[in-house]
């Protein structure tokens, strides 16, 4: 018998101790719903004790987990079912937005407990949203008044910053269109929203999420109209969104405008076609000119590839706006046009570097093409410049300026009649300095 000890037989592989903590809570929001349902009871109509209690219960309660349960409480006083309706298998609680009066004062009040809690608790903020896109979705679940007070919230809370405007986006939701859930809602949000900030601040918040050009959306597709929008803001005391809207619809067909304009140069479209389709559009658009020269600029800008180079781009430039420049004399019938179109020029100079020292080499090419006159000139260069580059181009511009005005005093003493019947016709003012106008 072999004294050797007999080895015990082993488990083979790798094991893993798991910690107490480290194991997976199962999901249960009832208990989660009874703590915050009694604790809202029993702070009852006292906001401030409201958001005390909040704050206190984050440490104990599992917030990050539990969101959606949360808001559905202070929103709604219980657990909200698909569709917007009440859990009815649970404890609710009569202190939350959709039981509170249905007044501004109220909702601010309310605004506060969501901003003081979303403060104290910044893990919340995406959850916030999640929630009040779903509630926007739910709109048709809710009586009228519960829609209100939310749009009335919903409204605060989007002018204090608590919510982005992208949560509007569930407002786009077919249903709720189709059956106009969505426009009224609005109606309300924007009052709400407008009542605490201006229609610029709206306006920005709008177009950093992309949502300026969507309004219209809130309408079925076959009431998709300005007319229709502008009179059904109006009516309700919008006037101020109604007029945005029309603002963004216009900047949106002068975009499209501009984009045509640009693929008409593209293919080489003689000029006389271009300007052609210009005017008619002007008319048919009712756009001023002032309007269409600086649409006209940008689009002989953007149509050309330009050189990186300071030292060649002027060389280039003054190429490429001599091509143009009959097209540009064709819209500068107006001394307001030209002046438009001088600061469209300083703007582009100062904006793009490689142009800075282009500035007055560009002005006196379109002086010589008569696009812009000594008077235009002139009172740029007096008193309506901009403020970009100012001293720059004011330096550029100083010799030029001082011949235009020591040209103008030649043209007076030749002849005073002939120098007043020119001033009547663009472009006729020339006729007397051509022979003393030089290349400077």
């Amino acid at each position: 018998m072999s004294n050797q000890k007999q080895q015990k037989p082993t488990l083979t592989g790798q094991r893993f101790k798991t910690r107490k903590r480290d194991e997976k809570e199962r999901f249960d929001p009832s208990q989660f719903q009874e703590s915050i349902v009694q604790g809202l009871n029993q702070t009852g109509t006292d906001l401030e004790a409201v958001a005390k209690f909040l704050d206190t219960s984050g440490a104990k309660l599992d917030y990050r987990r539990y969101a959606e349960t949360l808001f559905d409480i202070l929103v709604a006083g219980g657990m909200l079912a698909p569709g917007g309706t009440l859990s009815e298998d649970m404890t609710c609680t009569e202190f939350c937005v959709f039981k509170a009066q249905e007044d501004m004062e109220t909702m601010q009040a309310y605004a506060q407990v969501f901003n003081k809690l979303i403060r104290r608790y910044k893990y919340l903020e995406k959850g916030f949203e999640e929630e009040i896109k779903k509630l926007l979705l739910f709109l048709k679940g809710f009586t009228e008044s519960d829609r209100n007070k939310l749009a009335m919230l919903t409204g605060i809370l989007l002018a204090n910053g608590n919510l982005s405007a992208s949560i509007l986006s569930s407002l786009f939701n077919e249903n709720l269109v189709k059956e106009g859930v969505s426009a009224c809602f609005a109606i309300k949000l924007f009052k709400s929203w407008l009542s605490e900030k201006d229609i610029n601040s709206v306006a920005g918040s709008l177009r950093k999420v992309g949502m300026d050009n969507r309004l219209m959306e809130l309408f079925p597709v076959n009431k998709r109209s300005s007319e229709h929008f502008s009179k059904y803001f109006n009516e309700a005391g919008l006037k101020e969104l109604s007029d945005f809207a029309k603002n963004q619809e216009s900047i949106g067909a002068r975009k499209e405008l501009q984009k045509e304009i640009e693929d008409q140069m593209a293919r080489g479209d003689p000029l006389k076609d271009i300007i052609t389709y210009i005017r008619e559009e002007i008319k048919k658009n009712n756009i001023s000119e002032q309007t269409m020269i600086g649409l006209i600029w940008s689009s002989v800008m953007s149509s050309v590839e330009w050189n990186k180079k300071e030292e060649l781009v002027t060389e280039q430039a003054i190429k490429h706006l001599k091509q143009y420049s009959p097209l540009l004399k064709a819209f500068t019938s107006q001394g307001l046009s030209e002046l438009t179109l001088l600061l469209k020029i300083q703007e582009y100079c100062y904006d793009n570097i490689h142009f800075m020292k282009a500035f007055q080499k560009i002005v006196v090419l379109f002086y010589k093409a008569d696009v812009l006159s000594e008077e235009a000139i002139l009172k740029w260069y007096n008193e309506a410049r901009l403020s970009k580059g100012k001293s720059v181009f004011l330096e550029q511009m100083k010799t030029f300026v001082e011949w235009l005005k020591n040209a103008e005093e030649a043209c007076r003493n030749e002849s005073e009649t002939v120098i007043r019947d020119a001033f009547r016709t663009k472009g006729q003012h020339r006729c007397i300095k051509k022979n003393v106008f030089h290349k400077v």
